[in-house]
């Protein structure tokens, strides 16, 4: 190791190094990033401007939306910025707090979902007790935690990176700095930031999957029951946008975090690390806007009549 030069920085090769399909990926992702930063603040705005949507369950999805903001965020601008320089690298510093935030927004991410299936939990299967279960303090709070949560699972692993070396090679094989593609260029054995980064996964990330899970195995049965076919059709359209947002975020960011490194797997890894870092920030306020009444009602309102939203 005395003899390898110590890195600094590192080169991120991207998704295609060919320069016409750098301009394509460019314009395509610049729409993207558009519409998602587009998408959610128009969730938050109207959220906060119409007296209608109040209730618990928008004040979750107005954090839901920011957090979505916060969590494109972190690695779009770079991948956008690497399209058109000539020069792709990012300091280890940068690596490093692009990790960190990434994992705080994620993990926040999943425990608001969790916190969304608890409030339809209480809402469909205990309604009497609704109010006084779910009041402002207690969603605050809830929140406040999904955030405080994410803050812990990104400590625990960016922090050891501070004092990290890295040597040898510094091309990093993906678009942005992810762990799973940054520990491999460690000078060091980096078994036991694996064992860190399996461990956070299956506490942080189970945990927050099993509270959405048995809300939903309390809930659906519940929803059965209504005999009103109108209320039992309302239950299950908010249900199941909530239903879709969860397993396509776990889907991806499991098979991504959970699975062994692979060579072979580079190319797929990229595909699955767009599916939950990229596209499902785009895709959640689409989702909530298409299957949620209310909302719909709401955008229509502020920002006329929207045919295709019906």
């Amino acid at each position: 190791m005395a003899n390898q030069t110590i890195i600094t920085e590192f080169i991120l090769l991207g998704l295609s190094s060919d320069p016409q399909l750098q301009v394509f990926l460019f314009l395509f992702f610049l729409i993207i990033f558009s519409v998602t930063l587009l998408g959610n603040a128009t969730i938050i705005v109207v959220i906060r401007m119409e007296a209608g949507l109040q209730s618990p369950m928008f004040f979750f999805l107005s954090h839901l939306a920011f957090v979505d903001i916060c969590y494109s965020s972190v690695t779009l601008p770079k991948m956008l910025e690497n399209f058109i320089a000539k020069n792709t690298t990012i300091s280890q510093r940068g690596c490093i707090a692009q990790i960190f935030f990434f994992f705080q927004s994620a993990c926040a991410e999943v425990f608001i979902l969790s916190a969304m299936a608890f409030d339809r939990y209480v809402a469909i299967c205990d309604p009497l007790r609704y109010s006084t279960i779910m009041k402002k303090t207690a969603c605050r709070q809830l929140v406040g935690g999904s955030w405080s949560m994410g803050f812990l699972y990104a400590m625990v692993n960016a922090l050891p990176l501070v004092n990290a070396q890295f040597c040898g090679n510094n091309k990093i094989s993906h678009y942005s700095c992810e762990l799973p593609s940054l520990l491999p260029l460690s000078c060091s054995d980096p078994l036991s930031n694996y064992v860190v980064l399996l461990i956070t996964v299956l506490v942080f990330g189970l945990s927050s999957f099993l509270l959405t899970l048995v809300s939903y195995i309390r809930i659906i049965p519940t929803i059965l029951k209504i005999r009103s076919g109108e209320g039992r059709s309302k239950a299950f359209s908010t249900c199941s946008s909530h239903l879709i947002v969860v397993c396509l975020f776990y889907s991806a960011a499991f098979f991504r975090y959970m699975k062994p490194s692979s060579e072979s797997l580079i190319e797929l890894d990229k595909v699955v690390s767009i599916q939950y870092s990229i596209l499902t920030p785009l895709l959640n306020p689409i989702i909530y806007s298409l299957k949620n009444n209310e909302i719909k009602t709401a955008l229509g309102k502020r920002f006329g009549n929207f045919r295709f939203l019906k």
